[in-house]
Parts: structure tokens; sequence; C-alpha cells
């Protein structure tokens, strides 16, 4: 099994290191090789320019020998002589400078310093070394020293000009090793800042790692201090502050939701046995007996609705498959429900008025009659009488759809279709109080009391507007309108 490298499995510390060490070491060695030919190019050109200098004095001197004698000077000429080594070497003393004369058989006519020429090695020959240098500069090695050369060559005449190295090289060396220790000390001390930089730089995050190791139900009301963090991380605790009010609502939330379906539960559980017990004190009537038994069937129903309202909320939170999906006619669905509620309308002298252009949406038809269903029973119960309920119908305009990601349905450049469905309340109700009727088991008390549910109508209306990807939202109009609108995607037909 081949091993994969995962750089995520690396601390962030230690990943900012690696990267920033292979950035730094390799921009040292650009600047080592940068620093190095430059000085040693340096003095290549000094020696050059030295070693230039003395071939241009020394061919004045061939040429003045030249024109005052037609003889091979000896090795032993008289000091008078214009290529008499002293003399000659007299002016670049202080470079050390070799210089060889040889005539055109190879003979050594002089040498600077006079000793130099005892120093060559017997087989040296200038004449070799012209026929693959010529004039140019070059470098060689005599007697274990190293020499910057070039060589010079008239009619009569061919001379060494030799310029020692040694200690250029010497002191490269040591300027190498010491530039190599310089780069390495830095390539250390920027990586040291670095790493301490990246830790001080993320110390912040560990005051949310300690919120975040603490977080229980009693402390859910802590957050982090924003100002107290570096620019770079107040999104992340902002976003973490953020986290913890949606966590605590939502807890807040469930208690609610845990309590009152406790209390739903247990009232209809504390009839079934009282009125049990009652039965079993003592013998009865068969009338009794029936009468009783209507009584429990009553409370079983009720117990048997709220269970079944629960099953359905939790079948719509885990979102609808594509099987379930089918164009769904809405003009069908809404008018076969107002022919249903029209019965229980009229016995509160209530009208439906229906509106606006009912097209085909995507959805669950069974879910959709029953989201259609809990909003006219609840615009029935909670409008004044000798009212108009109204069910309007509109295409909202492609181009105010804003892009949202899709769960289930591909909602992605897509019309949608709002149906809304208002009523004039009995009693006046304000918006922030509306806006709690999606919590289960949320009753707005009224002082009628017409209408006695379980508190989840409306909230399993939101979750199927969200199983379909839909929105579904509540208005109040002049203090008196109540108005549901129900967001949903038409089907590609």
């Amino acid at each position: 099994m081949k091993y994969r490298f995962d750089n995520r499995r690396l601390p962030l510390l230690w990943r900012t290191i690696f990267l920033l060490t292979i950035f730094v070491v390799i921009s040292q060695i650009v600047i080592y090789i940068w620093v190095q030919r430059s000085v040693s190019g340096h003095f290549e050109q000094m020696d050059s320019e030295i070693i230039t200098h003395a071939a241009f004095n020394l061919r004045k001197r061939a040429d003045y020998f030249n024109e005052h004698t037609t003889a091979t000077l000896p090795l032993s000429s008289t000091p008078s002589a214009p290529l008499y080594p002293d003399d000659l070497h007299a002016s670049w003393s202080d470079y050390n400078l070799k210089i060889l004369v040889t005539d055109r058989q190879g003979h050594r006519l002089s040498s600077a310093p006079s000793g130099f020429a005892h120093e060559l090695p017997a087989d040296f020959d200038l004449w070799s070394l012209w026929q693959t240098h010529h004039e140019q500069q070059f470098v060689t090695k005599i007697n274990d020293r190293n020499y910057r050369a070039v060589l010079i060559k008239d009619e009569q005449i061919l001379a060494l000009i030799a310029l020692p190295i040694d200690v250029h090289h010497q002191y490269l060396l040591q300027f190498n090793r010491q530039l190599s220790l310089i780069l390495l000390a830095i390539t250390l001390l920027l990586v040291s800042v670095a790493a301490l930089s990246v830790y001080w730089g993320f110390a912040p995050l560990s005051t949310i790692v300690q919120k975040m190791q603490g977080i229980n139900p009693e402390r859910l009301d802590e957050r982090v201090s924003v100002s107290d963090m570096p620019r770079e991380l107040r999104p992340l605790a902002e976003s973490y502050n953020l986290m913890m009010s949606k966590l605590e609502s939502n807890f807040a939330s469930l208690l609610r939701f845990s309590d009152n379906i406790a209390h739903e539960l247990r009232t209809p559980l504390a009839t079934l046995g009282t009125q049990t017990q009652v039965m079993l004190s003592k013998a009865r009537d068969t009338e009794e007996y029936i009468e009783q038994l209507h009584h429990q069937h009553d409370t079983l129903q009720q117990l048997s609705s709220l269970i079944n309202n629960m099953l359905l909320l939790a079948k719509t939170q885990k979102g609808l498959h594509d099987s379930q999906l089918a164009p769904v006619n809405t003009e069908e669905l809404i008018i076969k429900l107002l022919d249903y509620f029209e019965l229980i309308a009229e016995d509160r002298r209530l009208l439906f008025k229906k509106t606006g252009s009912f097209e085909v949406v995507l959805g669950d038809e069974g879910l959709l009659q029953r989201l259609f269903a809990n909003l006219m029973s609840n615009a029935i119960h909670y409008a004044a009488s000798d009212s108009v309920i109204s069910v309007d119908a509109a295409i909202e305009d492609p181009s105010e759809l804003q892009p949202i990601k899709p769960s289930n349905i591909s909602t992605a450049h897509r019309s949608a279709l709002i149906i809304t469905i208002t009523n004039r309340m009995a009693q006046p109700i304000n918006q922030a109080d509306a806006d709690k009727l999606f919590e289960r088991f949320h009753r707005h008390h009224t002082t009628t009391n017409m209408h006695a549910g379980s508190g989840l109508g409306l909230s399993i209306v939101q979750a199927i507007a969200q199983a379909h990807d839909g929105t579904v939202s509540i208005r109040i109009r002049d203090h008196e309108y109540f108005a549901v609108s129900v967001k949903l995607y038409l089907a590609q037909i």
C-alpha cells in the first residue's frame, strides 16, 4: 500500500516553518552563489588588469630592445641590458609578478625575480603553452602554486608573465566559509523569528480552543472578545460567537420543545389513566362504559394525531428524495381544498377568494396538500367573522431571485411560485409574536379560544416548505391582516 503524504496532518506552526525554511535556504543559496561569483570576479578582474599592464610595459621594453640590438642576450648580460631582470621587475615587485623571457629556440634569456627561472621544472616549455593559449590569459600551476599568466611573443622573444593567485584562493576559501556561517546564522534567525511570530500570532486561538473545550449546556452564553483578537482572527472570533449564539438559541428551543412534548404527551396519558382508574373503581352500567370508551377514543385520537405530526416533522426534516418529487398542479390542489373548507367557512360567514396564476410546481402532492390545508384551517379559525380569506398566486421575477445552495431539488436559475393566504384577524397580533408561531408547540393565546390545536401546524408548514427548498414567511399588514406566503419552485416541463 502506497503512503501518500498529507501536509494537513502537520501542525500549522511546522508547516509554516517548513515552507519558510525552504524559501530562506533557496534564497541564501542564490545569495551565496551571487556573492561568491562577485568577489571571485573582482579578483579575476584585478589580476587581469595587473597582468595586462605588465604585458604592456614588457612589450615596450621588447620594442626598445629590438631597435638597439640584433643579438640574443644571454642570462649573463650586463646590467645595462634593456631586459635586465632586476630592472624589469622593479616596478612590479609589489604584486610579486613572475616574468620569464626566452628566445625563439627556447633558451631562457632572463627572469624576474632572477631565481624564478631556476624554480621552474626542467620540462617547462613556453612554446607548448603558446600553442594552447597564445596571448590569452590562463590559469596554470607551477611547483604547486597557482598562477594567472599570459604569453607575449614578437619576432625574437617569447615572454611569460605570471601572477601568483594562491593568496586570493586562500582568501576566497576563508571568505566562503565565513559567508556560509553568516548565511546559516541568518537562516536560523529568520526561521526562529518566523516560528516565534507564528506561535505568538496564533496564540489567541488558544482562547477559542479553551472556550470550545469548556462548552456545556450551562455555559452557552460565553463569548470571545473580538476586540482582543488580531485583525486577521476577528472573523474567526465573530463566526465562533455567531455559532454559539445559534447553538444557545437552538438549545433553548430544544429545551422548550422537550418540555412541551412531555406536557403534550403527559396530558392525554394522564387523562386515560384517570378515566381507567375511575371506571375500575366500581361496577358501572353499560351506558357509562360506552360513554367512557368514547372519551378514551377521542383522547387516543388526539394522542395519535400528535404522534403523526411529530413523525411528519421528522420525515420532512430529512429532506425529499427524487422519487418523491413529481409535478403538482397547484390550481387543482387549491380548488380541491377550497371546496372542502368552504363548508367550514360558511359557519363563520367567511368567504374564500382565489386570484392569480397557479402554476405547476415540483414536489410531493400529499405534503403540499397538508401544507395548504394547515394554512387554510388556521386562516378560518383566526379570521374575523364576515371577512374574506384571499388565496393569491404570483410568479417571482427571475431577476430578483437570489442564488441559493439547493439541498435535494435543483433550484438554480428557476422561477418560483409564491402563494399567499391572507385573512383579517379577529384579534390583532404584532410581527414579533407572529414570527414565533413557527416554533413547535407555540400557541398564541386568544380570548376566544376557538381553535385549540397542538401548536404544530405552522411548524409542519415550515418543515414541508423547507423540504421542497422553499420558504414560508408571515407578514402583518395594517395591524390587522395576517398574510402567510409560501415560495415553491416551478417544475420544468
